[in-house]
């Protein structure tokens, strides 16, 4: 008889094996230094998680033009290589897997933060609700300047770079953003994407700079150690499609062709569904998508454990748990205590609610 599949289940991704399916969500930290440079601090944190079945390091821009916020890590220039090469290195000292999430916020940037003071790029002309957050503060989003078709694939080269830069950086693999109302993600969804070119319209012509990206990452890599997310329910960033099923089951399953790493979801959580958003079960991407499939979204031992043993998912992405429980693997696998996160630490400082946060002992 089988073992009940578990969090603690070991498990083969491509030629990698993960000693379990414990994933490290991407979690933008703002802590890179001058020219969006990692550094020590960033390797301490990360090594620190390095039980993790896998690490998918926070979002990264492709391309100064891809910041949105400040002091978010690059992977466009020698020292941000050298950087990161810095924490792949950490990482594996300490047995741990890290893959790099590739990035570009299109529209939820500011002039404040982009070269030259130039507008924010987006498919469309349209500004986001809400503020951007810059070095001097929170500001209104500005309407952002409509790419021009000749443009586009100047970007998707930039994701290339940015894939082979990370290769160089000594990653594991990577995971192309195209959640959470950034660039692919304003591609995708009919709400930011207005175009009347080969990239808007329909569904096909949306989904097309989506895979485009797609065979650009994974010409460098090769398709076994390239991941996607998702996020087909998310409001996040003032974003809305008027048939989420539809625009998001179809690029499920256009990105069969590639034979992915995996499909990462980023489920709805409670500001979705607040905020109106038509929620998409990750039960109609398990049905498109053939390949491995990671769920993500405030998931506890319990439930993780529950999705993975009804094969609603074959791995389990934690966020805020792994902020504040660097060993977190450990304290899930005895159901010890959980360090509470500190929220005012999230974004931005130093070491406090970042590096401090205690390791789980049984004497404690």
């Amino acid at each position: 008889m089988t073992a009940d599949i578990n969090l603690f289940s070991p498990y083969q991704l491509g030629n990698l094996e993960l000693p379990n399916r414990i994933i490290m969500a991407p979690l933008t930290r703002n802590r890179a230094e001058q020219g969006n440079v990692p550094h020590q601090l960033n390797a301490t944190y990360y090594a620190q998680r390095a039980s993790a079945g896998l690490i998918i390091a926070e979002a990264t821009q492709v391309t100064p033009q891809g910041q949105g916020y400040p002091y978010t890590p690059g992977i466009h220039s020698p020292e941000q290589v050298a950087g990161w090469k810095l924490v792949t290195d950490t990482v594996r000292q300490q047995g741990g897997r890290i893959f790099l999430q590739l990035w570009h916020v299109g529209r939820i940037s500011h002039p404040d933060l982009q070269p030259n003071g130039e507008l924010p790029v987006a498919p469309s002309a349209i500004a986001p609700q809400g503020e951007a957050s810059t070095y001097e503060g929170h500001k209104p989003f500005v309407t952002p300047r409509a790419l021009e078709t000749s443009e586009i694939l100047g970007i998707v080269e930039k994701y290339r770079q940015g894939a082979a830069n990370a290769l160089a950086a000594g990653f594991d693999g990577v995971e192309i953003h195209a959640a959470n109302g950034y660039l692919i993600d304003q591609f995708l969804r009919d709400g930011t994407n207005q175009r009347t070119d080969k990239y808007g319209g329909s569904i096909e012509n949306r989904a097309r700079f989506l895979l485009e990206v797609t065979e650009a990452v994974t010409d460098v890599w090769g398709a076994e150690r390239v991941g996607v997310r998702l996020s087909p329910s998310g409001t996040f960033n003032d974003m809305r499609d008027s048939n989420p099923l539809e625009t998001f089951g179809y690029a499920a399953q256009a990105l069969n062709q590639f034979d992915l790493a995996y499909l990462h979801i980023f489920e709805a959580t409670d500001a979705d569904i607040r905020y109106g958003g038509m929620i998409v079960p990750t039960s109609h991407l398990r049905d498109r998508f053939t390949g491995t499939l990671i769920v993500n979204g405030g998931y506890t031992r319990e439930k993780g454990n529950a999705v993975l043993a009804n094969k609603a998912a074959d791995l389990v992405a934690f966020g805020t748990l792994f902020i504040s429980n660097p060993d977190l693997p450990r304290r899930l696998a005895v159901n010890a205590p959980l360090n509470p996160p500190d929220q005012t630490t999230f974004y931005g400082g130093g070491e406090k609610g970042y590096t401090d946060y205690p390791f789980w002992s049984a004497a404690s």
